[in-house]
């Protein structure tokens, strides 16, 4: 479970509070991993089973000999058919090898790339802000909270009338303080903190309006 109870509580009465003083709308949406990375998997898998057959072109005397020794042979005599057999049995059997371990979530993920999760964990939350937020309020003032935690990655996306009047760099505030209790585990502590300072900000620049309405859920989303 990503969240408890109390902290789901915690999140949605922390963007009650935040809205109170401005038009804007907070959506928080959290999701264990942004992508599966199984193109990553492949990719390790297959350099790997190059690498092997890259070794085998470099010593084939070596390695002949070692399967000779392993089989019980004594020096037979090797072939084209028998020499591109035991490539293609090798490229498999790392290929294969290489694909299973890395069923290891926690090893696919410490083997991408770190701009390939910025990535993903960006298109996932533009996705999670388009679904969840965009243009669905009357002054589109929505913004989304974002927080992908095996990346321990997060984004900050602000619907058009908030995104025109603040600069990008405007969130980090909130990204520092969502960040740091996110990385020793308190990820309730960290929304909390991230939705008051997002709160200030839209408080700043689209106050609350005397007819305003709540129209998107307080609560987290749970992806």
């Amino acid at each position: 479970m990503i969240l408890t109870r109390e902290d789901g509580t915690r999140i949605a009465q922390a963007v009650a509070e935040a809205e109170a003083g401005t038009a804007g709308e907070i959506v928080t949406v959290l999701t264990p991993r942004s992508d599966s990375y199984t193109d990553v998997a492949l990719a390790w898998s297959v350099f790997v089973a190059f690498l092997a057959l890259a070794a085998l072109e470099t010593a084939p005397a070596f390695y002949i000999a070692l399967v000779d020794r392993a089989l019980g042979l004594w020096a037979s005599e090797w072939g084209p058919r028998a020499y591109f057999g035991l490539a293609l049995t090798v490229a498999v059997i790392k290929f294969a090898a290489m694909l299973a371990i890395l069923q290891w979530r926690r090893l696919r993920l410490w083997l991408t790339p770190t701009p390939v999760k910025r990535a993903r964990v960006h298109a996932r939350a533009l996705t999670a802000f388009r679904l969840g937020a965009e243009s669905r309020t009357t002054g589109r003032t929505g913004v989304v909270i974002y927080v992908s935690l095996d990346e321990r990655k997060a984004e900050i996306i602000a619907d058009r009338a908030i995104a025109d009047r603040v600069d990008p760099e405007v969130w980090g505030a909130a990204m520092v303080a969502l960040l740091g209790p996110l990385r020793d585990g308190r990820l309730a502590d960290g929304m909390v903190a991230a939705i008051a300072q997002v709160g200030a900000v839209l408080a700043q620049h689209a106050p609350r309006l005397a007819d305003d309405v709540n129209e998107l859920p307080d609560g987290p989303i749970l992806l």
